[in-house]
């Protein structure tokens, strides 16, 4: 029994720990994208690594906010789907 309960909660579209885990390298990747473009613009223009450090924000800040985005839709919809599964009684907080 307890063993249906698990397999139903996973099977739902939540996110996975490879989910997890392509987010993280995602992360990874655009800073180093965004660091290289930085110093690519610093030696075009010859000053000493600012567009390399604003690069990294930037880029962190990109990475950042698209994690936040694909976490807060699969909240979101682990909600509904909780939501739509339970009864209309529990649904108003009344049994």
């Amino acid at each position: 029994m307890e063993d249906e309960k698990r397999s139903q909660q996973r099977s739902g579209k939540g996110l996975s720990g490879g989910d997890f885990a392509g987010m993280g390298i995602q992360f990874a990747a655009a800073i180093v994208i965004f660091l290289f473009a930085g110093q690519w613009v610093d030696d075009r223009l010859g000053t000493g690594g600012l567009f390399a450090v604003a690069g990294v924000f930037i880029g962190a800040g990109a990475a950042f906010y698209s994690m936040y985005r694909k976490i807060t839709a699969a909240q979101r919809r682990d909600d509904e789907e909780r939501s739509a599964n339970r009864g209309p009684d529990q649904r108003d907080g009344q049994r």
